[in-house]
């Protein structure tokens, strides 16, 4: 059985990091071991959440893994809240990589052309440094703009993505993924790159007209299982993207407050079928 190391925040209500990507990893077949690094009691659409930072711990937890002589066939983690945590994350892939470890990164610090509030140019820096050494880094396009300095554009054309890809590709990531990649109307996908094999890859399906919280956690989730159970590159993207899309159905047909998140959970006996 393939283990992977998930390092992400936990919110206890409201679905989105560690409470999507346990049971999606577990539900994939994969040994999911988790780091969380803050614990909130709802995610950040609610009002007046509580807060509460860990990244205190994720030093002497890596330690005794390492002591116990734990191992990881895949690292992934999601968002990192300061650039201190990014460091500490940095020195813990650096520790537990091996010649087969898979490196998943997803910068989570913005969407729709604009970084979150608390993201500084320092950390866009800091997280670019940790993409770098990625195998895949799967930013969507605010972000990957963020990384290559290239501007950000609501409109744009194939060579675009391509141009983002291979910037990218540059700054050291294997196979760079852009998510969230519309290149017809109606469609959407991803677009990625395979810096060995020089080769672009890429998935569009049709566009749910929905957007809820979590679906980007959740296709980063699938994505990175898949890769860990080594199916073909845009085999992994065709399972992320149409199980993303599938998410959103079952979610627009259980209607409920938005803040709620996505509701995964219904399609997830469809996962298995797409895996098989």
């Amino acid at each position: 059985m393939k283990r992977i190391l998930t390092i992400q925040d936990i919110s206890c209500f409201g679905k989105c990091s560690l409470t999507i990507a346990l049971p999606i990893l577990s539900a994939m077949g994969i040994e999911t071991a988790i780091l969380p690094t803050a614990v909130l009691s709802t995610h950040t659409m609610f009002k007046g959440f509580t807060f509460k930072d860990i990244s205190d711990q994720l030093k002497p937890i890596t330690e005794h893994w390492a002591k116990e002589g734990i191992g990881f066939d895949a690292i992934y983690t999601g968002y990192l809240g300061t650039e201190e945590e990014i460091d500490t994350v940095t020195e813990i892939v650096e520790r537990f990589k091996g010649d087969d470890t898979l490196i998943f990164i997803d910068p989570v610090m913005g969407d729709h052309g604009r970084l979150y509030s608390a993201i500084t140019e320092s950390y866009a820096k800091k997280n670019a440094s940790l993409c770098s050494i990625a195998d895949i880094c799967v930013p969507n396009i605010t972000e990957a703009a963020s990384f290559t300095g290239l501007p950000y554009k609501e409109e744009y054309t194939e060579d675009y993505i391509k141009e983002m890809l291979l910037r990218l590709a540059a700054m050291g990531t294997r196979q760079p993924v852009i998510t969230g990649v519309s290149l017809s109307a109606g469609k959407i996908g991803a677009m990625g790159y395979d810096s060995a094999a020089g080769e672009f890859f890429s998935y569009q399906n049709d566009k749910v007209p929905a957007s809820y919280h979590g679906t980007g956690d959740v296709f980063s989730s699938v994505l990175a299982g898949a890769f860990v159970l080594g199916k073909e590159r845009a085999q992994a993207l065709k399972i992320a993207s149409d199980f993303t899309a599938l998410t959103i159905e079952e979610t627009v047909k259980n209607a409920q407050d938005p803040r709620f998140g996505v509701a995964f959970e219904a399609a997830l006996p469809a996962l298995g079928r797409m895996l098989e």
